[in-house]
């Protein structure tokens, strides 16, 4: 995810310290209940949307952006699925930080999935059958976007 400028200055000041920071997830379902998601640019993994929020914004409306930022698809947040402190990482240029996601459902309603920009290589939708391999992260957050709707069948190699 490209950092935020209000990350890049507040780096300025406390290097590369551990700093904890919210996050958002997205799990976007079309009408037939298909998954969008995104093969991430920083690490070529295919995953849920997600982001961080700026000052001030809710988590609903940075995930129904970030959505539209990285693949022109239009969503609306439906409810909240999870909210997780997730272990900490440490990106390539030595920054540590540690993120709390909250993790939405969301609805899509108009736009063409494509890359919208440098975050992601590829976007596409899957079927529930057809996923691409997944971090526990994303596969966790689809199962919990679509246990109401769906029988969940596991995808060959996942376990249960």
């Amino acid at each position: 995810m490209a950092t935020p400028g209000f990350i890049r200055r507040l780096r300025e000041r406390v290097g590369h310290q551990l700093l904890f920071l919210p996050g958002v997830s997205a799990v976007v379902l079309d009408g037939t209940g298909r998954v969008l998601l995104g093969r991430r640019a920083d690490n070529g993994r295919w995953s849920v949307i997600g982001g961080i929020p700026e000052p001030g914004e809710q988590p609903a409306e940075a995930a129904v952006r970030e959505v539209y930022e990285e693949t022109a698809v239009r969503c609306v947040a439906e409810r909240v699925l999870m909210v997780q402190t997730l272990e900490p990482v440490q990106y390539p240029n030595g920054d540590r930080c540690q993120y709390v996601d909250v993790a939405l459902r969301c609805r899509a309603v108009g736009g063409e999935a494509r890359v919208n920009d440098e975050e992601s290589l590829e976007v596409g939708w899957f079927t529930l059958g057809a996923l691409p391999p997944l971090a526990e992260f994303a596969l966790t957050r689809i199962k919990l976007a679509t246990a109401d709707d769906h029988v969940w069948f596991e995808p060959a190699g996942y376990g249960s």
